[in-house]
């Protein structure tokens, strides 16, 4: 999903790099990730700084994976990557980063990929729907489905044949990988938790359900279109940005840990990490 750049690059170049632990090659061969800043981690320590720009965390769940799964790891995830950005080269505030598909190739053996937040809006949506005086101020829902029309659900709909043809093409140009699809997880519990989350009990549940719509399509794409999916969702049930540090998979709006608000923290990538290194494995 996107993350705003401005502030939070001083703080990951004053960060000391920690060199990556070169992860032995294995049968499995390469291993590429791709994706948006659910997948790269920002502000998550420690920052891989070949990329600054992209706010990219070596801990991220990639990292994890490839640590787990003892193979060699290429991660090209941005933070405000769009699905345009695996075409395209992607602006960010340090430079232009190139199209994330140029990374693969015939020797790719594994592509995981989590991209479609920022083309539907779904961050933009919750914080749009921040409320700091409910009963006052209406609730965002209201707006987002009013004369009938649910905006993000119609979005979502008439994005999902792109995920489709993103996944052709990830095959396309990596022709011997497998490919895994992980979603986007439980940020909010039923009704949320206002003023840890402040968004009001009708607003929460709807940018959940708009994040489970997202899931559906996806899913629906993944099992189309030769690739596997990742159910993130179901697994973080339970470690939403409600709970306490420790428990909690994602930050909330302020974070109580070094990550992104409306982001995966260090613990929600471990545990995602290893999600992903289980499937690849299965």
């Amino acid at each position: 999903m996107r993350v705003r750049t401005t502030a939070f690059i001083t703080i990951l170049v004053a960060a000391l790099a920690t060199t990556a632990g070169t992860a032995a090659a294995s049968t499995a061969g390469e291993y590429v990730a791709l994706g948006d800043s659910a997948a790269a981690g920002p502000l998550i320590l420690p920052p891989d700084l070949s990329s600054p720009g992209c706010l990219r965390s070596l801990t991220n769940y990639p990292h994890v994976a490839a640590k787990q799964l003892g193979v060699p790891l290429k991660d090209v995830t941005c933070s405000g990557a769009t699905t345009a950005d695996m075409y395209a080269p992607q602006s960010t505030e340090t430079g232009a980063v190139p199209p994330q598909l140029d990374t693969l190739n015939a020797s790719t053996k594994t592509v995981t990929l989590t991209i479609g937040g920022n083309d539907v809006g779904l961050v933009g949506a919750a914080t749009s729907c921040i409320n700091l005086l409910p009963g006052i101020n209406p609730d965002c829902v209201d707006r987002y489905t009013a004369g009938g029309h649910d905006q993000l659900a119609e979005k979502i709909a008439a994005f999902e044949p792109t995920w489709g043809a993103l996944l052709d093409a990830i095959h396309a140009h990596a022709p011997n990988a497998a490919v895994f699809v992980a979603g986007y997880g439980t940020y909010l519990p039923h009704n949320g938790c206002w003023p840890v989350a402040p968004l009001t009990p009708r607003d929460a549940n709807y940018i959940q359900g708009s994040v489970d719509k997202t899931n559906a399509a996806l899913a629906r794409q993944v099992a189309a279109h030769n690739a596997r999916y990742v159910d993130v969702r179901t697994a973080s049930i339970g470690h939403d940005v409600c709970k306490l540090p420790g428990v909690k998979w994602f930050e909330s709006v302020i974070p109580t840990s070094v990550a992104a608000p409306l982001h995966p923290n260090a613990n929600g990538m471990r545990h995602i990490g290893a999600l992903v290194a289980g499937a690849i494995n299965g």
